[in-house]
């Protein structure tokens, strides 16, 4: 058994910092997404996850609904790609392309920053303010199989509590979703 060592970025720290390709064919880096946007939410995606494809669309409306705001998603995909399921970069690409994303969606090849953020499971948000710090982590909502139902919706809420400078409860959740792979050799 291969026991791996994992960092965390808890809530009130600065996220990790990151430089990666994504699949628009630009290098992104938070650095520069801080100067740009009020908000940011990183979020761990990748291309198989059953809970990825229950809120893709609720990604891509929470999007929509702050861009003009000053907020943007990123997708991050830092999954191992060592199995044929669909986690290479081409298989990104033909994802974003299939979901029509209106967010970035980068790949970290080394699991590196994936690492340094403490993800444990796909689909988690990492919701960082403009001085790089994040102030909200977990759950998208309570509500994973059910769009449309009534519940709790905890990522809109802390971006909504960090547009009105409120203080954000709960600022983290239980990640929940499906456990994170993370390469063997």
């Amino acid at each position: 058994m291969n026991i791996l060592e994992t960092s965390d970025t808890p809530i009130g720290s600065y996220a990790p910092d990151f430089e990666l390709p994504g699949i628009d064919k630009q290098v992104h880096h938070l650095s520069r997404y801080l100067e740009k946007f009020h908000l940011i939410c990183v979020i761990s995606l990748n291309n198989d996850c059953p809970y990825v494809e229950m809120y893709i669309d609720r990604l891509k409306n929470i999007q929509a609904e702050f861009a003009d705001s000053g907020f943007t998603l990123i997708g991050l995909n830092g999954c191992s790609g060592e199995n044929e399921m669909g986690d290479h970069f081409e298989q990104m690409k033909a994802f974003a392309e299939r979901h029509q994303l209106n967010f970035p969606y980068i790949w970290d090849s080394t699991q590196d920053v994936t690492r340094s953020f403490g993800v444990m499971t796909t689909p988690t948000a990492f919701l960082i303010d403009h001085h790089g710090i994040v102030r909200y982590k977990g759950q998208i909502d309570d509500h994973p199989d059910q769009a449309s139902a009534a519940g709790v919706d905890y990522l809109r809420n802390a971006i909504a509590c960090l547009f009105q400078e409120q203080e954000i409860q709960p600022a983290q959740t239980e990640q929940i979703g499906t456990v994170f792979r993370w390469r063997t050799t």
